[in-house]
């Protein structure tokens, strides 16, 4: 296995668009959708100093990401993909370490997130620019292009409630990336639409790539990686556990999926073997 490497990206701080060092996620599992105010103020009288309350997500993980830069994170489910996005946008504060963002940050985490379902897309455009701090002159000017890129037709003035997921995705993807962001987040948001989209949307993102903006991608699509991406982390239980050229970070996933399955189909045949019984005299 690859140890981490050391953060890499800008060669100063002057091109560096993201500088994270040392960071830690941590989630309070006392907090879950089953688990009342009331219950977690008695959970936490009774505290077991042997139970851990809390699980870490990402945990002593460093890395730097430049001006011009497009990197994919890969990896299996769980392994804090999406967690870095939510730390790196703002919306998730670190327990540990720091993050550093150096310019305008436009996200697409979530289809759709963050638009308002009774108002119309037309209307959503302008409260997402007012959301990301852009004039309303700019954003006035923007619109059209946002609109004809989405291609949703005369749904952009029906309320967003009647959008299908494809539809909210597109619209999300097109105000997203209509700004010129200094560093883009996405998270599986490419392989939304249909094939004339994906192919669009594709071409939209390597032209950000090249105005020299940072972007960091979440994707399961390992085609996409090693072609329109110029550096890949692979992410494995909070951590990265390999760094570098797409082509080769892919290679080394895809070994690994190999290996665990191996290793777990003989670990089911061992359990589905019958037990032995020695004969009797």
């Amino acid at each position: 296995m690859d140890a981490a490497p050391s953060p890499t990206g800008a060669g100063s701080d002057v091109e560096t668009a993201v500088e994270i060092r040392d960071l830690g996620i941590r989630y309070d599992l006392r907090l879950t959708k089953r688990t009342t105010l009331k219950g977690s103020l008695a959970g936490m009288l009774r505290h077991d100093p042997g139970r851990e309350n809390h699980f870490w997500a990402i945990r002593h993980m460093s890395l730097s990401l430049a001006h011009g830069e497009s990197m994919a994170i890969i990896g299996p489910n769980g392994a804090g993909k999406s967690t870095l996005l939510l730390a790196i946008a703002g919306i998730l504060e670190p327990a540990e370490g720091t993050i550093v963002t150096r310019g305008k940050v436009s996200t697409l985490l979530t289809l759709g997130a963050g638009f308002e379902n009774e108002l119309t897309g037309r209307d959503n455009i302008d409260l997402a620019g007012a959301f990301l701090g852009i004039d309303q002159r700019q954003m006035d000017e923007l619109t059209p292009s946002i609109i004809e890129f989405a291609d949703i037709g005369e749904f952009i003035d029906a309320p967003v409630r009647t959008y299908s997921t494809g539809m909210r995705a597109r619209l999300g993807f097109s105000i997203a990336t209509a700004i010129t962001p200094d560093i883009l987040l996405l998270d599986e948001v490419l392989g939304t639409g249909d094939q004339t989209f994906r192919a669009r949307s594709q071409a939209r993102v390597r032209e950000l790539v090249g105005k020299a903006k940072a972007i960091v991608l979440v994707t399961h699509d390992l085609s996409f990686v090693t072609e329109f991406c110029n550096r890949a982390i692979l992410m494995e239980k909070g951590r990265i556990i390999h760094e570098g050229e797409p082509a080769a970070t892919v290679d080394f996933y895809r070994q690994r999926v190999a290996e665990q399955k191996i290793l777990a189909e003989e670990e089911a045949q061992r359990f589905a073997r019958p037990p032995v019984i020695a004969p009797t005299s």
